[in-house]
């Protein structure tokens, strides 16, 4: 299996798995490669919609000449492995796992924030330790903790030295599925004032107020489930599972009343 750098001409060959509509996992097996690379290759530049291999390729050049530009003078001693572990695979599953964050919706450098922060035993770093893993500048980690912060899924808190270190809350994605569940409310509450500009009982009445029962129904499951999971984890309880309200039925277009034909009561 060929290491090192992708080459130009590997990423035409993605360019043009992508176009086809190639899994990733096809792509790499046939430039021989493991699929992650691929993976990431595609999500750190533009995502499968907008991936251009001179694009990806160019960027990479600058971005090396970057890291040599910044690369300290001198031999720096390896990072220790804890536990045993192997570097380069944990390094590698970061880059997985940061992808798979990143197609969640999150941007690039919050989502490799939000990683370093869930791959430390410690489940907490500090704004100086995310400089040094990530090689990036204190500016760039402030502006991904005011994001993850402000979506709920980080927090601060000051350890026995009074310096600022960023944790995830254990409960950080039963907040994330009651924030899904609020939104689905929000949705559903905005189709149905649709219906009462619209007309009821009109086709597009109809519409909105199906897509507001659709999404009442799915954000109380997810409401549901959250809660469950959250006491599967505190407790160590495995509770018998809520029954799920039926699906509610869909609204028809109501259609005008035919009138009855005449009869003749005196045949």
């Amino acid at each position: 299996m060929p290491g090192g750098r992708l080459t130009q001409q590997e990423r035409q060959q993605i360019a043009l798995g992508v176009a086809d509509g190639l899994a990733y996992a096809e792509i790499a097996r046939r430039l021989d490669r493991p699929t992650s690379t691929v993976t990431r290759e595609v999500m750190r530049n533009g995502g499968p919609t907008a991936y251009r291999a001179d694009v990806a390729h160019r960027a990479t050049e600058r971005r090396a000449h970057r890291s040599r530009q910044a690369a300290p003078r001198g031999p720096q001693p390896p990072e220790p492995a804890a536990h045993g572990r192997d570097p380069e695979a944990v390094r590698a599953y970061e880059e997985v796992f940061t992808t798979l964050v990143m197609q969640q919706g999150l941007p690039r450098m919050m989502a490799r924030v939000l990683t370093c922060v869930f791959t430390t035993d410690e489940g907490s770093v500090t704004a100086a330790e995310l400089v040094r893993r990530l090689q990036v500048s204190p500016a760039s980690v402030s502006k991904a903790i005011a994001f993850l912060e402000a979506h709920g899924l980080v927090r601060r808190e000051r350890d026995e030295r009074r310096r600022e270190r960023y944790v995830v809350d254990g409960d950080v994605w039963y907040q994330s599925m009651v924030a899904a569940a609020q939104a689905h409310a929000r949705f559903a509450e905005t189709a149905r004032e649709g219906v009462g500009v619209l007309g009821t009982g009109t086709p597009a009445a109809v519409r909105l107020e199906n897509i507001a029962r659709f999404m009442d129904f799915v954000g109380e499951s997810i409401s549901r489930s959250a809660e469950q999971a959250r006491d599967v984890l505190h407790t160590g309880a495995n509770p018998a599972p809520a029954a799920a309200a039926p699906l509610p039925a869909p609204v028809a277009a109501s259609a005008p009343a035919s009138k009855a034909p005449d009869t003749d009561d005196g045949i």
